[in-house]
C-alpha cells in the first residue's frame, strides 16, 4: 500500500476526504464517495483520511473543519473545500485538472 504522500505525489488526481467518525455531514459523503467512484472509475483516487488518528496530516493542509476535501495531483494542492459536494460537482472538478474536460 502507498504512503499519503507516495500518493499525492502521482500523476493521478487524488481527492482525500479529511473526516470524522463523530462528524454527521462526513456520513453523507460516504454514498457520494461511493458514487463519484463508480462514475470516474480509475481517473482519479479517493482516500478518506480520518483527523483524529491523523492529526499530523490534518494540521499539515490547515485542516480545521469536516469533512474538507481537497484535491492533489502531483504534490499540489489543486482544489479545496470544507462541507458537503455533490458527486457531479467532485467529478467536473476532477475533470477539470485531469484534462478530461
Amino acid at each position: 500500500m502507498a504512503t499519503f504522500s507516495e500518493l499525492i505525489n502521482g500523476d493521478k488526481p487524488v481527492l482525500v476526504d479529511f473526516y470524522a467518525t463523530w462528524c454527521g455531514p462526513c456520513k453523507m459523503m460516504t454514498p457520494i464517495l461511493e458514487t463519484l467512484k463508480k462514475s470516474i472509475g480509475d481517473a482519479a483516487t479517493i482516500i478518506k483520511i480520518d483527523v483524529d488518528k491523523n492529526t499530523q496530516t490534518a494540521a499539515a493542509y490547515q485542516v480545521q473543519g469536516v469533512p474538507t476535501l481537497i484535491l492533489f495531483k502531483q504534490g499540489k494542492v489543486l482544489w479545496r473545500q470544507s462541507g458537503v459536494v455533490q458527486s457531479n460537482q467532485l467529478q467536473q472538478i476532477i475533470n477539470q485538472y485531469n484534462g478530461n474536460a
